[in-house]
């Protein structure tokens, strides 16, 4: 955890709101883009991130420093997702996951291509996954969070996390080589 965010949970405990606001920039872009692969309908997103820094605000004092910050804070986030989801039939997908900025490399404009048009045959791919196996793929590849982490904040066992991440790759790969994308040989 970056030193300054135990600077600013104790002080957002003290009930300090220019902390909490920067908290907030910090982690609210990337508790949304979470959210958003978990729940398909944009309101709900807004309001479970908005549960979820009202949480944080609430209970910053009880951060016991046992986890890094953006553990504790995902862990409350995906805990809102799952209360929004059930009570939501989530029937209608109005809101696509977030994706990742795509880069350029201006040296080679057709693998920029080609890594433009995988990642978004990608980000359809994963929109397929059950929302257990979406968010132990958003929260490894994309919040860079270890398996023990994500046992952290969705509640339930490392072997759980694992195997739920082995599915999910299986499925992606199928999903993947039906549409004519293959693993390059190594």
């Amino acid at each position: 955890m970056p030193d300054d965010d135990l600077v600013l949970i104790r002080r957002v405990a003290a009930k300090d709101r220019q902390a909490f606001e920067t908290l907030y920039y910090r982690y609210a872009q990337r508790l949304y883009r979470y959210l958003s692969t978990l729940i398909r309908q944009r309101e709900l997103v807004e309001e479970a991130l908005n549960d979820t820094m009202l949480v944080v605000w609430q209970n910053a004092s009880r951060f016991n420093n046992a986890s890094r910050l953006s553990t504790w804070m995902f862990g409350i986030a995906h805990n809102k997702a799952l209360k929004a989801l059930a009570r939501s039939s989530n029937d209608v997908a109005d809101v696509p996951p977030a994706t990742r900025d795509e880069w350029i490399d201006g040296d080679n404009p057709e693998g920029a291509m080609m890594r433009q048009e995988l990642g978004k045959t990608l980000a359809r791919a994963i929109e397929t996954l059950s929302p257990e196996q979406r968010a132990v793929v958003e929260l490894t590849y994309y919040h860079e969070h270890s398996y023990q982490e994500i046992a952290e904040i969705t509640g339930c066992p490392v072997n759980t996390v694992k195997t739920r991440m082995f599915h999910a790759r299986r499925r992606l790969a199928q999903l993947l080589a039906g549409l004519g994308w293959h693993r390059p040989q190594e």
